[in-house]
């Protein structure tokens, strides 16, 4: 029997003056915070850059614009080989901050560099890191690079 679970993510990456906008959570019942980007799993109806939107919103209080595509990442965790993350990630802008509540398991927003970030030791994956350093290095893609056809309502 096969208990492979796919896991179709998006992200976003938020840079302003050299910091990036990530978020401190606590892993689900582990007691362990971490660092992440904006990112959570796409909801069924839901548009890959819809949902990217509203992550960002729902644990940072950010409005986002994506403006490119960073990449397409996976991840298979040591812990959980069953389970495989698909990362579709972004290059978003801040558009506008709210003073809202966050997410459960969100402790708070926090602007970090990637040293910082490093430095803690506390990324929740390698893609978390990855990411950062491929939008350093200046990979982007078009937002045209991705279809999505209309969900039938």
């Amino acid at each position: 029997m096969n208990n492979w679970q796919p896991h179709v993510t998006v992200a976003v990456i938020v840079e302003r003056e050299g910091k990036f906008l990530m978020v401190e959570e606590e892993i689900l019942n582990s007691h362990v915070d971490v660092y992440n980007q904006p990112a959570g799993h796409v909801e069924k109806g839901e548009t890959l850059i819809e949902a990217a939107k509203r992550e960002a919103l729902e644990e940072t209080g950010f409005d986002v614009e994506p403006i490119a595509l960073l990449g397409l990442y996976t991840y298979t965790p040591q812990k959980a080989p069953d389970t495989t993350y698909y990362r579709v990630c972004f290059i978003a802008n801040a558009i506008h901050h709210y003073e809202r509540p966050l997410d459960e398991g969100i402790i708070r927003a926090v602007w970090l560099t990637l040293d910082e970030l490093i430095s803690s030791e506390r990324a929740r994956s390698p893609l978390v890191i990855q990411c950062i350093k491929d939008y350093l290095r200046g990979q982007s893609f078009p937002l045209s690079a991705i279809y999505e056809h209309p969900t039938p309502q």
